[in-house]
């Protein structure tokens, strides 16, 4: 059994109730003593000799008191661990088609707060939310976001789809970036959190590959650190280190909750709760009105 078919549940057919089993064994011993006898013509013995073995097979079998035959072994689910989950959505984001479309499309919800924004091949970004007055507004010329590194649609196209590739690609990206906190140049510290988010953004509110999205499944699924939180609403739930979480539907190998993302202008927004913020995203040719 391999990791996908693992975060399946196996069913059964529960056996028949026992009130049923005692009707039909009442029925067939009550024919039995009633039924007629009948001259048994010389050609049929064979025949006869058969059916009357099976009959007392049957009685045997159906007496008060008879020992009943062994039911079938049960099928037992297999346990599944959050490592395989993981896997299992790397898989599903590997054989998941691409998609096209005019925009990339990334909303993000909480509570109190809704982000939405599409972008181009070209680098234009548009934006709505409470800041816009709920409407569409274009934010101009707006790169896309790993963490505090920026990315284009072409590089994404490129990016290593080899698990240890892609994260000496990001540890250097994030290295050459000029980020800084309030506090000034990123520490070791920094750089790890950098890159962890960078991958959650390659398999959540970026356009990656699709085997591109499965190298980062991969790579969060060997990052030290990550505890499986078991099924939640939405999929499977994960503690990242920095007390972040994550919920990932693996049927989908998208992620449905989180409580970070990474907003339009590079900042890391924080969501309470104990699911975080919604985020889905996906390809559209129009803009809404």
């Amino acid at each position: 059994m391999n990791d996908l078919q693992a975060v399946r549940a196996v069913l059964v057919t529960p056996p028949p109730a026992e009130d049923v089993v005692d009707r039909s064994r009442h029925r067939l011993q009550n024919r039995m003593q009633g039924a007629p006898r009948r001259r048994v013509r010389p050609l049929a013995i064979g025949a006869g000799l058969v059916a009357a073995a099976a009959a007392a097979a049957v009685v045997v079998a159906t007496l008060p008191g008879t020992p009943a035959p062994a039911p079938p072994p049960q099928a037992v689910a297999p346990v599944v661990t959050g490592q395989q989950v993981l896997l299992a959505a790397a898989t599903v984001a590997e054989r998941t088609p691409a998609g096209t479309g005019k925009y990339w499309y990334v909303k993000t919800a909480t509570d109190n707060v809704v982000y939405e924004n599409w972008y181009t091949a070209d680098g234009h970004t548009w934006f709505r939310g409470a800041k816009s007055g709920g409407k569409v507004r274009s934010l101009g010329l707006y790169p896309l976001r790993l963490a505090g590194t920026t990315v284009t649609f072409e590089q994404l196209r490129t990016l290593p789809s080899d698990p240890a590739a892609l994260r000496d690609w990001l540890v250097n990206a994030i290295a050459h970036s000029g980020a800084r906190t309030s506090a000034g140049p990123l520490t070791a510290e920094d750089r790890e959190r950098e890159l962890l988010l960078s991958m959650v953004s390659l398999v959540s509110t970026l356009p990656a590959q699709p085997a591109v999205r499965a190298a980062a499944f991969r790579s969060i699924a060997a990052y030290p650190g990550v505890r499986d939180l078991g099924p939640v609403p939405g999929g499977r739930g994960f503690l990242l280190p920095g007390d972040y979480r994550l919920v990932v539907d693996p049927v989908t190998a998208r992620i449905s909750h989180t409580s970070m993302f990474v907003t339009a202008d590079g900042a890391i927004y924080g969501a309470s709760g104990p699911q975080g913020a919604q985020v889905s995203s996906g390809w559209t040719d129009s803009l809404p009105k």
